[in-house]
């Protein structure tokens, strides 16, 4: 409405209309276009009168669902019209965030810088290293999961103005309390928190040695320092210490409540759907305060995992990929969810009992940083030599496999069997002949370029079946190859040969030691310890055995299939080759078998390539790019990030555009935006350019060129 000054001149101002929201005021300010967003708040500060602390407020204007946050630009550079509603809000608001145990904490982060800062934010309050591995996750409904994923995205993202009320997270409407399904988040039972009104609620499980709740004071929650008059500070901290590096059992049916159970591999696709984008803030996302979110790992290149400054962080990977197997979102052997339930329940019971401490001693803190330094100096040589280089004592000498190993090439409608060939196994190349005489010849059989295969174990202890399927990459898509071997220690060479090939390393890598060991200790723990002499095997009987609840401890296709009692003496004879770990190592020996499953760390997502008809999947892993059938999951063909040149996202027709050495890919994503898939390229490129030093800084502007598409 224009301004009359005089009654002859009009001076340009305007009514701009602006929501307290702490007051639930509306208060309604003169002016211009040139007047700057700083000016503009001083103004309704000034206006209101109020002797507040109004530094963490900010200007956010719902109908184009951004912040404005420039201080020094103008309303007219922002293109602030005289119809718009703005609101002057905090930017740090309460959320409650899920943890990968489960978990819920009532945090209060900052809706108005971007997604991935306050993940960084939230992980250093919670004492957890490396915060660019996790991000946030959107819960779905199980209902979400049976519908088109973008329509779904659509409507959680949306908050519209005309409904009562903007949406939460789970699409719903607020309520008071800002609580789902009734207000339970968790299976963990809330309990009232200590003292006046909290900014940081820990929900808690009423057994655990701590059964309350704690609260700090101020926006700034918990970050390992204390302000004056935060009496619960140092309980605190160390409660949350206790809390979440040592989460309490949930038994599985209840777990569920709070769990994806993907039935095939249309629904894992679909639930990578709900990850948040990075580079923009939670309040541009459709999140609003009080609302649900999750906390998980999203990236699974988990760097120097170390137990003594990782005890939280651990902890939640273990629980991740604890829950992810039980409930069948990663798929394993049986023999291996024998030895993952053996490890859990070691878990269990070492969590009720003292564990070694692993500080060292003033006394011994020079001795301890000598070995430091003399194991820095041999991990140097290795990786400039090779391990299996310098054992030879032989620069020139090139590391070999030869076995005689059977092999097989499946082919459709036909009913071929293994055949029996010698083999050898260098640099890159596996070469097959009739005998060990005719290896000095050119191969009479094949010639396989192992670099940029799958290789996939195919293993049945049981049965003394051991097994690796290769899947090669040619120009119409992956050719399988089978391989057998008679004993474990053979398969275990070749397999750790094949995995390092697939990389383009060689067997003079520093690595191919270690993973062969890596191998064979995750056989080593499938097999049940005997005693001499017996033809039975022993395992110890443990008070909590006849407590065992076996469906807390498998995937429910394996309790259907075995029985109860059954199953226990399996889990119990299994627990006998790793009853002697302590906490830490069991923790470190799930993770680790878990890294070891063929599923291992792909993320899932609906694609169509631009060339063509039918939809397909789309797996993202931390080496490598892979292109599978929807309805099976077999590989279609496998591209690694080391042949990648480029990647950008073009966001006109939404694709995604990869140009790899030998090979240009584009497809489009059928289900959530492209650049969800691009973000995940780029951040596994970031993660492997992070160095050994471990005072390396994160450069977050450099995640963002590598994630952000070129979208500004």
């Amino acid at each position: 409405m224009a301004y009359v000054a005089d009654g002859t001149r009009v001076d340009g101002s305007w009514e701009l209309n602006i929501l307290v929201t702490d007051l639930q005021v509306e208060r309604t300010l003169r002016v211009m276009g040139d007047l700057h967003i700083g000016g503009v708040m001083v103004k309704l500060v000034q206006e209101l009168d109020i002797a507040l602390d109004w530094s963490d407020h900010a200007l956010w204007w719902p109908e184009k669902n951004k912040w404005l946050l420039r201080a020094r630009s103008t309303l007219d550079q922002y293109n602030v019209q005289a119809d718009a509603r703005l609101q002057f809000t905090p930017m740090h608001k309460n959320l409650k965030v899920q943890l990968p145990d489960l978990q819920v904490l009532e945090l209060r982060v900052d809706f108005s810088i971007k997604c991935f800062a306050t993940v960084v934010q939230t992980c250093k309050e919670l004492g957890m290293r490396h915060p660019e591995e996790l991000s946030f996750l959107r819960k779905w409904d199980r209902d979400d999961l049976k519908k088109v994923a973008k329509e779904v995205h659509k409507r959680k993202k949306r908050g519209d103005p005309d409904q009562n009320g903007p949406l939460t997270a789970n699409g719903t409407h607020h309520n008071s309390s800002g609580s789902l399904d009734g207000g339970k988040l968790s299976p963990y039972p809330s309990r009232s928190p200590i003292g006046p009104s909290p900014t940081s609620t820990l929900v808690r499980s009423a057994n655990s040695p701590h059964n309350l709740s704690t609260s700090i004071s101020g926006y700034s929650t918990f970050n390992g320092t204390l302000s004056p008059g935060s009496m619960h500070s140092l309980s605190f901290e160390g409660f949350m210490e206790s809390t979440l590096a040592n989460s309490p059992p949930v038994p599985a049916k209840e777990a569920f409540q709070y769990l994806y159970r993907p039935r095939n591999f249309q629904e894992k696709a679909r639930i990578n759907c709900a990850w948040l984008d990075s580079s923009t803030s939670l309040m541009e996302q459709g999140i609003r305060e009080n609302d649900f979110i999750m906390l998980k790992f999203k990236f699974y290149n988990f760097y120097d995992l170390n137990p003594k400054y990782d005890a939280i962080r651990i902890n939640q990977v273990y629980e991740q990929a604890k829950w992810a197997l039980i409930a069948e979102e990663i798929d394993c052997t049986e023999e291996e969810m024998m030895v993952f339930a053996a490890l859990q329940f070691q878990v269990q019971l070492q969590s009720g009992l003292p564990q070694p401490d692993l500080d060292q001693s003033q006394g011994t803190n020079n001795h301890s940083e000598d070995d430091e330094i003399d194991a820095a100096l041999k991990d140097l040589q290795e990786s400039l030599e090779g391990s299996a280089v310098s054992s030879h004592g032989d620069i020139t000498h090139i590391p070999e496999l030869c076995d005689y190993l059977r092999f097989l090439k499946p082919r459709k409608l036909t009913l071929k069997s293994y055949k029996r060939y010698y083999s050898t196994f260098k640099d890159t190349f596996i070469s097959f002949y009739r005998s060990k005489e005719e290896a000095a010849g050119p191969p009479v059989m094949a010639r396989i370029d192992v670099r940029g295969c799958e290789a996939q174990p195919d293993v049945n202890l049981s049965a003394r079946k051991y097994g690796i399927k290769l899947f090669v990459p040619e120009p119409e898509g992956m050719s399988e190859i089978c391989l057998r071997f008679d004993m474990e220690e053979q398969y275990c060479k070749w397999m750790a040969a094949c995995k390092l090939a697939s990389k383009g390393k060689t067997m003079a890598d520093s690595s191919y030691e270690a993973e062969v060991q890596a191998l064979q200790s995750f056989l080593g723990m499938q097999h049940p310890v005997v005693s001499p002499g017996s033809n039975t095997t022993s395992f110890s009987t443990t008070p909590n055995q006849a407590d065992i609840q076996p469906e807390d401890y498998v995937a429910s296709r394996f309790f259907k299939k075995i029985k109860s009692k059954s199953l226990i003496q399996r889990i119990m004879e299994a627990h006998s080759s790793v009853q002697e770990m302590n906490l830490m190592e069991a923790k470190l020996a799930y993770i680790k078998a878990w890294q070891s499953l063929p599923e291992y760390g792909i993320t899932y997502f609906r694609i169509k390539m631009s060339n063509g008809k039918k939809e397909e999947l789309m797996g993202i892993a931390q080496n490598r790019i892979i292109r599978m059938d929807l309805n099976s999951g077999d590989s279609l063909k496998t591209w690694r990030y080391s042949t990648l040149q480029s990647w950008h996202v073009n966001w006109e027709v939404e694709n995604v555009i990869l140009d790899f050495e030998q090979d240009k890919v584009t497809f489009a994503s059928m289900e959530c935006s492209c650049k969800t898939l691009h973000e995940f390229i780029g951040g596994y490129i970031f993660l492997s350019m992070r160095s050994s030093e471990k005072n390396q800084s994160l450069n977050e502007e450099m995640f963002h060129k590598l994630t952000g598409g070129w979208h500004e």
